[in-house]
């Protein structure tokens, strides 16, 4: 993990959401924080720099503006470079890791329409000769990867469905451009105005209106939690009755430790429709999350696969409008 400053761990800690709202957010935070805003800047540039931030931007709801999908592949251990690169090179693969399981290589992929999403997949199956198998989204009791990076252990809240009444034609621009991240200067709203087209109010505005809405699930700096210590993560599938997963899941985000939790479409070859992620900085600190969690009266008798990640071959902003900028790759 690399060493933070005291500065730098408020940063990364108490700003990955409620980015202010204002013509100039940085100078807002600057002042909370008690430094200069040219400081904070040269402090999230280098954080950037370094590995440690991914972006300071935005996360968006998962097929709002666009189609996603956990995938997966069952990659044989001699190949998994090799495929691990044919995934990556894909620019709608935003995230991209080997797991501990016969399906080991596990990623998302995003694209602006469900016809782009299946043809990257079908690249994805012609390229390597292995199938993958898809599994979308059903249903999200928490989707924000936001959370405490020091202190106790704290509880989710319930995420709430979107409200997609509210999108408009420009939209698919703007949250792809929030999700590639804002630039780290003084105004930079009116930076992204300018490059849309708009006027700075209109953008702090729709802004706004996309997070009530719940299209953008969180604005704020986002993290690489791998890079500050949290590499003993395991995502966890639960196999239960359709008439159960609501229960479990809602007991699950109220579960501390437990960072994210969601339904995805039940397959023959995988039948565990429930997914929740535990972050953790060491193996024995998962495993007493996840020891809590299974004990939880909701998931009786559900059987589970733990998958901890080995490795993070991609982690990048989604594709929502088109083909983004060139990924980063988080290790």
């Amino acid at each position: 993990m690399p060493l933070l400053s005291d500065l730098d761990a408020r940063i990364l800690g108490d700003w990955q959401r409620d980015l202010p709202l204002v013509a100039e957010p940085f100078r807002e935070i600057a002042t909370a924080l008690g430094v200069a805003e040219e400081v904070l800047l040269a402090r999230l540039a280098h954080l950037r720099a370094t590995g440690t931030m991914a972006r300071v931007g935005a996360t968006c709801r998962p097929n709002t503006v666009g189609a996603s999908s956990l995938a997966a592949m069952a990659v044989p251990e001699w190949r998994v470079e090799e495929v691990a690169q044919i995934v990556g090179a894909e620019p709608g693969v935003n995230h991209s890791y080997l797991r501990e399981n016969d399906w080991n290589l596990w990623f998302v992929v995003t694209a602006p329409d469900l016809a782009e999403r299946d043809a990257i997949v079908a690249r994805i199956e012609a390229a390597s000769g292995l199938r993958v198998l898809m599994l979308p989204l059903v249903r999200a009791f928490n989707i924000d990867l936001g959370f405490a990076l020091e202190g106790p252990r704290h509880a989710l809240s319930l995420d709430r469905p979107a409200d997609l009444s509210v999108l408009s034609a420009g939209d698919r621009a703007l949250l792809q451009a929030l999700t590639d991240g804002l630039d780290l200067v003084s105004r930079p709203y009116a930076a992204l105005a300018a490059r849309l087209g708009l006027q700075e109010a209109e953008v702090i505005a729709r802004i706004g209106t996309l997070i009530e809405a719940r299209i953008i699930t969180r604005l704020g700096v986002i993290v690489r939690h791998r890079a500050l210590g949290w590499r003993s993560n395991a995502m966890v599938a639960w196999n239960l009755p359709e008439e159960r997963i609501a229960a479990a899941g809602k007991a699950l985000v109220r579960h501390p430790g437990v960072t994210l939790c969601y339904e995805r479409a039940r397959r023959p070859e995988w039948d565990y429709p429930l997914f929740c992620m535990i972050h953790a900085r060491a193996r024995s600190e998962a495993f007493e999350v996840l020891e809590g969690a299974a004990a939880l009266p909701e998931l009786a008798g559900a059987t589970k696969q733990v998958l901890f990640s080995i490795r993070c071959f991609k982690q990048t902003g989604a594709m929502l409008a088109g083909r983004p900028t060139a990924a980063v790759a988080a290790e």
